[in-house]
């Protein structure tokens, strides 16, 4: 594999990590946060990073 491929496959691997950490934690957050304020903020981050485009 060259140099280069084998970059690019390590920041998509990379990438993905980090993208399932984000979601995880917006989750975690959008169901265990104390108030109902940070609960409805966390529900908006989710939609964000999980938004779907329509086709």
């Amino acid at each position: 594999m060259s140099p280069v491929l084998h970059h690019a496959a390590l920041i998509t691997a990379a990438s993905t990590a980090w993208y399932s950490v984000a979601i995880t934690a917006a989750a975690v957050t959008a169901v265990a946060a104390r108030t109902a304020d940070r609960r409805r903020d966390a529900r908006e981050v989710l939609k964000v990073l999980v938004r779907r485009n329509a086709r």
